[in-house]
């Protein structure tokens, strides 16, 4: 098995360098990591390269989580990755992340979907939030079953969330379901759509719980709980400003 994990990022420098640490820091260091600068005008591709020189760091002019996601992809592919692994510049997997996912994909699971809790080193949260986003994100995993999008006689199986910042799949299926769309976060959640790509093809995918990355929290502090929520169910709130810093 050949994992590599991408990391699609813009203007991310204040903070990726935390992202990197927590691969840095895993049980099972045997992957390789590519870093894909969404055109960032901070200098997010050189705070990388001054984190590690191990790093593969690789440009993609065209805006969106999908097209820079996709363009990791197909690059750890075409560098002879077997398995591929997602997170986001924001956020930090726990440290048996990839032996987790190693594990999963053992198993027989060709896409991994993982759990996603907030982060705990941004800052204070109002007390209820500390409880009622794992809750929200629960509550929303289970009304994915019923959405309309999400049910369809082609498809082999159950709906699975898996967010693209703790998401893992094998690099022929992969191709073989035309990867994430090329498109920005305003346009579509590419995650969504891969997985419902992947339900046309095969049932070898699924939740593993133990496979958890903890992600940023300043879109809720931003917006608040409920637009938060409403901008993840199919874009319900537009902001003016989606790329919270």
């Amino acid at each position: 098995m050949n994992l590599w994990v991408v990391i699609p990022a813009y203007n991310e420098a204040p903070g990726i360098t935390k992202t990197l640490d927590a691969l840095a820091a895993q049980d099972d260091p045997d992957f390789t990591v590519v870093v894909v600068d969404n055109n960032s005008t901070d200098g997010t591709a050189d705070v990388v390269r001054a984190h590690s020189a191990t790093v593969h760091v690789i440009g993609e002019p065209r805006k969106g989580t999908g097209a820079a996601a996709d363009t990791g992809m197909r690059f750890a592919i075409a560098h002879g990755a077997t398995h591929l692994a997602r997170t986001d510049a924001d956020c930090l997997p726990e440290p048996d992340w990839t032996a987790r996912i190693r594990a999963a994909f053992g198993d027989g699971l060709e896409l991994v979907a993982g759990r996603l809790l907030p982060r705990t080193d941004e800052g204070p949260l109002p007390g209820r939030y500390r409880w009622l986003l794992p809750t929200a994100v629960e509550v929303a995993a289970w009304f994915g079953k019923f959405r309309p999008g999400n049910r369809d006689p082609a498809y082999l199986g159950p709906y699975v969330m898996a967010p693209g910042c703790n998401m893992a799949i094998a690099a022929g299926l992969y191709e073989r379901a035309g990867g994430f769309p090329r498109t920005a976060i305003e346009e579509l959640h590419e995650d969504r759509a891969l997985v419902n790509a992947v339900r046309r093809l095969t049932p070898a995918y699924g939740l593993r719980r133990d496979v958890t990355v903890r992600g940023s929290t300043r879109r809720v502090r931003a917006w608040g709980l409920r637009r938060t929520l409403a901008w993840y169910a199919d874009h319900r709130y537009r902001p003016s400003i989606v790329d919270i810093r």
